[in-house]
């Protein structure tokens, strides 16, 4: 599968600071401050549909963090932006680790059992706290496989497109 034009949602502008157009924004880089080295942002919820932004720049504020975007001077243009989510390129996330994936690059993915029975499509992730739970779509059914690599999850093969796990296909 290619990871070309995929976008990865990355943070969201939560609030407004201040009156000079700064915004509150959550980020779910690692480390928080990353958010910054990838731009342009894409703002908005529908590829075509956001606004892309370059040159935004931020700093920690207390427990959280806020931006500044070029053209948000004031309050007023930035409370239109509360709730937007902020997206990057694919392409301008660096390359994972080995056996660490990123989660656009999962979602999609067929999943079949060890024994080859299918399971559907990896519709999307979530985090638990405890560990990242796949959720796997077949029609109207639903499966929630915690993915944990070697346990549940035996291989993931990107370029072929598919996810081995080791699940019961009636649970």
């Amino acid at each position: 599968m290619t990871t070309a034009g995929r976008r990865v949602l990355i943070g969201r502008i939560v609030g407004l600071y201040g009156v000079q157009g700064w915004l509150k924004i959550e980020s779910w880089a690692e480390p928080r401050m990353r958010i910054f080295d990838y731009q342009p942002w894409l703002l908005g919820a529908a590829p075509g549909a956001e606004l892309e932004i370059t040159g935004a720049k931020g700093r920690l504020q207390g427990k959280g963090m806020v931006a500044q975007l070029p053209g948000i001077d004031d309050r007023e243009k930035a409370a239109a932006l509360i709730g937007t989510d902020i997206h990057v390129a694919r392409e301008q996330l660096p390359p994972p680790a080995k056996d660490e994936y990123y989660w656009v690059d999962l979602e999609g993915l067929e999943v079949v059992t060890t024994q080859d029975v299918q399971l559907g499509r990896v519709s999307h992730l979530f985090a638990t706290g405890a560990n990242d739970v796949v959720v796997v779509r077949d029609g109207a059914r639903e499966r929630l496989i915690p993915f944990i690599q070697g346990s549940y999850v035996r291989s993931v093969d990107l370029s072929a497109g598919r996810m081995v796990v080791d699940w019961d296909p009636e649970f």
